[in-house]
């Protein structure tokens, strides 16, 4: 992994979620509502999965 794989990771996380923000603002605060009504430990695991998911996804994805 490069410099520059990090820096199009980071730039692809930018990009979408400056999308969801446009294109979606009143989503976003209904899902952050949500989260914030959700005890710790259910945020935690929620977390670990969403991360587990996109390393397994970027292992597919780099063979």
């Amino acid at each position: 992994m490069t410099g520059t794989d990090i820096l199009t990771g980071i730039a692809l996380v930018l990009l979408i979620e400056g999308l969801v923000y446009a294109l979606a603002p009143s989503l976003v605060e209904r899902v952050l509502e949500a989260l914030a009504t959700m005890p710790v430990e259910t945020r935690r695991t929620l977390g670990l999965v969403t991360a587990a998911t996109g390393v397994l996804l970027l292992w597919i994805a780099r063979g």
